[in-house]
């Protein structure tokens, strides 16, 4: 029988606003949010009861007890599952998992989709990257790869009020790159809308259920699920960041600026000496 979760996720792409909103409540805090009342969870997704209730209706459940029925066994499952693996651990299972999540993610980077997004880190007249608590990571990773690449690459200050100065002089020239999943972070989310209504463009990665900051990006990377488990395996984002630099390297002029680079950095170790 098709778990809950997995209809969550094939649903999902097809779902409308609120919905969305709704599945991805559940599906950030699961099974926890879905076993709250149906009023509670439609106030968590900021959406009426109705709404949630469409989404139930949607994914084949007879009513929204029969949806809680189905995440109670699912769990239940879960949890014997996990009795059996603490029992019977396999050290090359975790391995396999993380090189299968690896493989999707780089799959999904087609090349139409790895075009576009090069050509608009090529041509943008400045670059800015953040993202979360930890996605920022990658979002670094990017500046200090793509800082010696071209020119007016830079990380998003963490401070409200470096970040606003950072917005002022913004224009539909300029384009921000978002690294931004489960959790979703606000201040991301903040910054990312308020660059777009200045008329900045957005180069958006996120997870299979979408950032909030979906809808805004003119330029979409959505990563598949990432893995099972409680971690979040940065290496997907690293990786997909640097099929973006080799695509990107290739529409630059990069070989004048690096020896430029190079030299100063020779010169400052002398003087440093």
């Amino acid at each position: 029988m098709e778990s809950v979760v997995s209809r969550l996720e094939a649903a999902y792409p097809g779902l409308p606003r609120g919905e969305r909103a709704v599945a991805r409540v559940i599906l950030d805090d699961y099974p926890f949010a879905a076993l709250q009342s149906l009023r509670t969870l439609a106030d968590r997704a900021e959406v009426s009861p109705p709404t949630a209730s469409r989404l139930v209706d949607r994914l084949g459940y007879d009513s929204f007890t029969d949806f809680q029925a189905g995440v109670r066994a699912e769990a239940q499952d879960r949890s014997r599952l996990r009795e059996f693996a603490a029992q019977t651990p396999d050290p090359g299972s975790a391995a396999r998992e993380l090189q299968d999540g690896l493989a999707g993610a780089l799959a999904a980077v087609n090349t139409p989709l790895l075009d576009t997004a090069a050509d608009a880190l090529a041509a943008a007249r400045s670059v800015r990257a953040l993202g979360g608590p930890l996605s920022e990571l990658a979002a670094d990773y990017l500046v200090r790869q793509l800082g010696a690449l071209r020119p007016e690459v830079r990380l998003v200050p963490g401070p409200a009020h470096e970040r606003a100065r950072s917005l002022l002089d913004i224009t539909p020239h300029d384009l921000v790159v978002a690294y931004d999943f489960r959790r979703y972070s606000a201040a991301t989310s903040a910054y990312a809308r308020t660059a777009r209504e200045r008329g900045a463009r957005l180069l958006l990665v996120t997870d299979a259920w979408r950032s909030p900051l979906a809808d805004h990006a003119q330029v979409l990377i959505p990563l598949p699920h990432e893995a099972a488990g409680p971690i979040t395996p940065l290496t997907h984002q690293i990786a997909v960041t640097e099929l973006l630099l080799v695509a990107t390297a290739s529409r630059l002029d990069t070989a004048a600026r690096l020896a430029e680079l190079d030299a100063l950095a020779a010169s400052l170790q002398r003087d440093g000496a």
